[in-house]
């Protein structure tokens, strides 16, 4: 399920790792069917809609100079994966034809206390939309069906897929109807909203395993592989090429050139020296593409062996 179908494959075709980044953003699919919750992409009304080439085109413009985009991420500090999933959909509604960004991250108070913030306010043919906005990455379990969405854990084993929802659904999407929200609109002058969310992500299946997709899961949701260390010899085959990737590039399939791809000794090198109590490990298979870049192929977490009960007490 995407918005722009034909241009699914462009992202792969693009240098600027932010501006992949973007595309990635704009054209990925959601985590979740949007017939089982509130779900709306942000551009559903966008004149690019209609003209997706015109979309391309930026992007393709910001490949070619991303001074504009990297200059709007340098404003703000950015070490959470969310807040640059937000940086990036703030840029772009900026420039999206047909929509008009009211606010972003309004904070909404009751006396001194925070109540929470709403992410995106913006303007389109169909009115104004109070837009929630996640990017989250799960690993299903090893045991159990994983139709529970409860048994879906993040890479730290402390986040839950149902959590998640719970707080969007129950907390993030109705605070636009509270009393104090309402005060706030208003100085906006808004009088009514829609709420809505957009959830993306990956959802990671464990090997070995046979674990299915969490309820409501969209049947198009991007994947990856998960498995504990000791599995890995089992997994790898010999004369691929793997590489871990940092947080920061866990948006977009990542792409290397000749030279920054690792060889098959350095990878051997650092999983040697990689600590078994070590982070959660996000691995990329690269396979070369007819340009001569190095594209994603697969990703994989890599868990310690006693993952997530590990972590539990972090």
């Amino acid at each position: 399920m995407t918005l722009f179908p034909t241009l699914t494959a462009l992202p792969q075709h693009l240098h600027q790792s932010a501006v992949r980044d973007l595309a990635w953003v704009l054209l990925s699919p959601p985590l979740l069917d949007p017939a089982q919750c509130p779900q709306r992409h942000p551009l559903t009304a966008s004149a690019w809609v209609a003209a997706p080439q015109q979309m391309a085109d930026w992007l393709l413009q910001l490949d070619r100079n991303p001074a504009p985009l990297n200059s709007w991420l340098a404003q703000h500090s950015i070490r959470r994966l969310g807040l640059y999933y937000e940086r990036l959909w703030q840029f772009t509604l900026k420039a999206a034809p047909g929509v008009e960004l009211l606010a972003a991250n309004l904070a909404i108070r009751q006396g001194g206390h925070t109540l929470g913030e709403l992410d995106l306010l913006l303007r389109d043919e169909c009115g104004v939309h109070h837009q929630e906005l996640a990017i989250k990455l799960y690993l299903g379990p090893q045991h159990g069906d994983g139709t529970d969405a409860g048994q879906w854990l993040g890479p730290g084993s402390q986040d839950r897929l149902a959590r998640k929802l719970d707080h969007l659904l129950n907390h993030q999407l109705p605070l636009s109807a509270r009393p104090e929200a309402q005060a706030a609109l208003m100085e906006l002058g808004i009088e009514q909203v829609q709420p809505q969310l957009w959830l993306a992500g990956y959802l990671f299946y464990p090997w070995p395993g046979l674990s299915q997709p969490p309820a409501g899961a969209l049947g198009e949701h991007l994947r990856g592989r998960w498995m504990h260390r000791k599995d890995w010899p089992a997994f790898h085959k010999g004369g691929e090429r793997w590489q871990p990737i940092p947080r920061q590039t866990w948006l977009a399939p990542a792409r290397q050139q000749q030279e920054t791809l690792w060889s098959a000794a350095q990878f051997e090198q650092w999983l040697s020296e990689l600590e078994p109590d070590a982070q959660a490990q996000l691995l990329v298979r690269f396979e070369q593409d007819r340009e001569g870049a190095w594209q994603e192929a697969e990703r994989v977490f890599l868990v310690a062996d006693a993952w997530p009960q590990w972590n539990a007490g972090r």
